[in-house]
């Protein structure tokens, strides 16, 4: 797409710039004043559209420097010497680690005996209400 290419952007902008130009000149020719040039509705179009360049000129700047950017960093990615097998493992066991939790969950709870849970003698109605029809 010609659009996001400095070159083509630059042609633009130069076109621009040289129409402006000749429209000042032909204002000047006229005896227009300065006030009244920045006020013709031509002059202030040529403006907004090199103003409307610069801008994506700036955005193809920041896309720019961020392809560089990423393009380095797979460099020093590919660079780097790949990690051993054995780190990885140890890596992995080292997140593993914080099980503290799940013994906790293993001891036996106080109403368990011997595998079996002990129920409490506690009135079964407690906690429930009979629904009205």
């Amino acid at each position: 797409m010609g659009s996001k290419h400095r070159q083509a952007q630059n042609g633009r902008k130069a076109s621009f710039e040289r129409k402006l130009n000749n429209r000042m000149a032909i204002l000047l020719s006229k005896g227009i004043k300065s006030r009244e040039i920045d006020k013709d509705t031509l002059v202030k179009q040529l403006q907004a559209n090199i103003e409307a360049i610069n801008n994506r000129l700036k955005t193809i700047d920041a896309s720019e420097k961020k392809t560089a950017e990423l393009a380095r960093m797979k460099a020093e990615k590919a660079a780097a010497p790949p990690k051993e097998p054995e780190a990885v493992k140890e890596e992995k066991k080292a997140k593993d680690a914080p099980t503290a939790g799940k013994e906790k969950a293993a001891a036996p709870k106080k109403d368990q005996e011997d595998g079996k849970v002990k129920k409490s003698k506690e009135d079964p109605a407690e906690g429930k209400e009979k629904k009205k029809k």
